[in-house]
């Protein structure tokens, strides 16, 4: 008894992850506007024709700082072919301690600051970081993840987005 007891919750739990981890695939990404911290402002509408990591990180965060470099990395490789990011700051992140770690790392990707949450909120209340949500060209998501992730499974999966029509 114990044993089916025990591959009950095992099932549930693979269940829900998968469900956390793709339950939102395909739903299209909420409409809001990223105020970034060169003074640009873009809606999800504006970034509709490129593939789009939209990373919810934090200063305080040891897994978001640890990332980062493997972040512009992938930037850097794929930007040219239509891939941007957007590095959103969390609520509780001071402003100041946002654009210096922006400018000690010279992020090359964009960065904003989600002064009220409502970015957070929109994303289905994002209270973890680092989370991330990868956006195809038509503004659907693709795939959402949180903390760590394979970086090759992820580079792949960009890829293959960027090869869809």
């Amino acid at each position: 008894m114990k044993k089916i007891l025990a591959i009950v919750v095992a099932v549930v739990l693979v269940a829900g992850a998968l469900f956390w981890q793709f339950g939102n695939a395909g739903k299209a990404a909420p409409d809001v506007t990223y105020h970034t911290l060169d003074g640009r402002q873009l809606s999800t509408q504006d970034l509709r024709g490129k593939v789009v990591l939209v990373k919810f990180w934090a200063t305080s965060c040891v897994t978001c700082v640890q990332q980062m470099p493997g972040t512009a990395e992938v930037f850097e490789k794929l930007g040219p072919s239509g891939y941007e990011v957007i590095a959103v700051a969390m609520d509780y992140d001071p402003i100041e301690y946002v654009r210096n770690f922006t400018e000690r790392r010279k992020l090359p990707f964009m960065v904003a600051h989600d002064a009220s949450g409502d970015i957070a909120q929109a994303f289905g209340d994002v209270q973890l970081t680092p989370t991330a949500f990868l956006i195809d060209k038509k503004g659907r998501i693709i795939k959402r993840y949180l903390g760590n992730y394979d970086k090759d499974a992820f580079v792949r999966t960009v890829e293959q987005a960027l090869a869809a029509g």
